[in-house]
């Protein structure tokens, strides 16, 4: 599963607050059965125009990994939670909308399932295309 969220907050001192991101993405897999497998890594950069600057966050977790990027100025925000592993995506996005202080908010959710059957196929043509 892949749930991507993009949304637009009230509060900017949050979206700018390091430690705020990595204490969240440090304890957030584990509240959703996650498997943490590294530190987060938080950092703030800045764009190639000026008000582009913002935080990135991202901890790896044994699903795959939680991703994060802020734009301070526009208030704006993207948040990755991928995994092999099913999840709640209603409740993380209730998460995210409460801990960022969303007014607005768009989510997808991609599934990542293929049938027994499928995968086989898939690797008989990526064999006969490695020829």
């Amino acid at each position: 599963m892949h749930l991507i969220i993009d949304g637009f907050g009230k509060n900017k001192k949050i979206l700018q607050d390091e430690s705020f991101i990595h204490d969240l993405l440090d304890a957030y897999p584990g509240k959703i059965g996650m498997t943490k497998i590294s530190d987060p890594i938080v950092f703030r950069y800045s764009g190639s125009k000026p008000e582009d600057w913002g935080v990135s966050g991202l901890v790896f977790i044994a699903e795959s990994h939680i991703s994060l990027h802020t734009f301070v100025e526009r208030a704006f925000i993207n948040i990755d939670v991928f995994s092999c592993k099913d999840f709640d995506a209603e409740r993380i996005m209730r998460d995210m909308r409460d801990k960022f202080e969303l007014t607005r908010m768009r989510s997808c959710l991609v599934r990542r399932e293929w049938e027994q059957g499928e995968l086989q196929e898939c690797r008989e043509v990526l064999e006969l295309n490695s020829i």
